[in-house]
């Protein structure tokens, strides 16, 4: 989708909403409001486009809910992802530090599916093809500067919008320049990330192991000529994860072979290393969300601990509780009435708190020493897997059922 290439010069461009960023959050975002009838640009660089090849996956995937799957079908994305990309997780098993174990099962709570695998890139495609099909404008440039909802971009342009957007990340300009409250810890952890080739079948199982100074999972993929692959996301030291990727190749790949094949107490037998290694910081993030004609969605407004891989759903439920917000507000009011972006902030709080504190909880409780409270966290577990309306309720938020949009 080319720039449209108007508003440059200094020349000023009206626009009813702008979203400030181009990763899966920002373009659901834009094709959502623009599906809903508002009119909507992106500003963000051109996407660099993700070409599916054979045996390649993108480095990056996604456990998406029930739910999320539900509301990329709803905005027509879902069907021109490719099929054969797609893995279905129908069961989880999470194992504990002493022993415990915790198997959850897609028909314990009457589903298909527990959740999808879908990879970062392919869901980036299948949004940015719905988008030019919509024809949503995309200004191939950078936020530089906010003065009274006017956005000052690197080429200078000069957009006016009633409803500025940020889902610009982590590290967003646009929650910077609006002033909205943010707050950062760092874990002192790194999620590493790379896809293994696994000498037995995954079964389309989610693995989790919980060793008391690291969480390693690993993800259902498609298999790659006739052998099994997962993803692998690890959550360690941030000097373990210096360490490794300091390694030569070689020496890389036998040693994390070594380590994961011990963790997993071989269970999907020798694993190889088929991917680059990459590795983030982790860090607990809150913000204010909104301010007078600003809004902030996905990792621009929240983020939380990727064990259990909500960071992307809790976006998307963002996006569907803004749009939803913003088509149910009183016609005499605007996009960007602060009165109306805080209920969209109410709306989010419940299940963003709810997750945060689940995710730091958990991550937290597992990191803690000692003989009794190990005994406690595991014994926990061994209970929570004899009791069926605890599993129900367990794969119900699993699912993004509860939470008040739908997401």
């Amino acid at each position: 989708m080319a720039a449209t290439g108007r508003g440059t010069g200094g020349t000023m461009k009206a626009e009813q909403v702008v979203v400030c960023g181009a990763g899966i959050v920002g373009m659901a975002t834009a094709l959502s409001l623009k599906k809903a009838g508002f009119t909507v640009s992106i500003l963000a660089p051109a996407w660099q486009g993700f070409e599916p090849a054979e045996g390649f996956y993108h480095p990056r995937v996604y456990a998406l809910s029930a739910a999320s799957q539900a509301y990329l079908e709803k905005l027509g994305v879902w069907r021109l992802m490719n099929a054969k990309r797609l893995t279905a997780v129908q069961s989880m098993q999470v194992y504990g530090d002493s022993g415990a174990c915790l198997h959850l099962h897609a028909w314990q709570a009457a589903q298909e599916h527990l959740a999808w695998i879908v990879e970062s890139g392919e869901i980036e495609r299948a949004l940015h093809q719905a988008l030019s099909v919509f024809g949503v404008d995309w200004h191939d440039d950078t936020l530089v500067a906010l003065e009274n909802n006017v956005l000052h971009t690197a080429k200078g342009q000069q957009l006016s919008a009633q409803l500025v957007v940020g889902a610009d990340g982590a590290r967003s300009r646009l929650r910077e320049l609006a002033g909205i409250t943010h707050q950062a810890k760092p874990y002192g952890d790194a999620g590493m990330v790379a896809h293994l080739q696994a000498e037995r079948p995954h079964q389309h199982t989610a693995l989790q192991w919980f060793t008391g100074d690291s969480i390693l999972a690993l993800l259902p993929m498609p298999d790659v000529q006739g052998q099994a692959q997962v993803s692998m996301v690890w959550s360690v030291s941030q000097q373990v994860a210096d360490h490794y990727l300091a390694m030569e190749p070689a020496q890389r790949q036998a040693k994390l072979a070594r380590e994961i094949y011990a963790i997993s107490g071989g269970q999907l037998g020798q694993l190889t290393l088929r991917s680059q290694l990459f590795a983030f910081p982790l860090t607990l993030e809150s913000s204010g969300m909104v301010a007078p004609g600003v809004a902030l969605v996905g990792d621009a407004a929240h983020r939380v601990h990727p064990l259990a891989g909500q960071g992307l759903n809790l976006g998307l439920g963002d996006v569907e509780a803004l749009v939803t917000v913003l088509t149910q507000k009183e016609a005499m009011r605007s996009v960007g009435d602060l009165r109306v972006l805080h209920r969209y902030r109410r709306l989010r709080a419940e299940p963003i708190a709810a997750m945060r504190l689940a995710t730091d909880g958990l991550y937290r409780l597992f990191a803690v020493p000692g003989l009794p409270v190990s005994w406690a966290r595991n014994t926990a577990m061994r209970v929570c897997d004899r009791i069926p309306f605890i599993k129900r309720s367990l794969i119900g938020h699993a699912a993004g059922q509860g939470n008040g949009t739908g997401l």
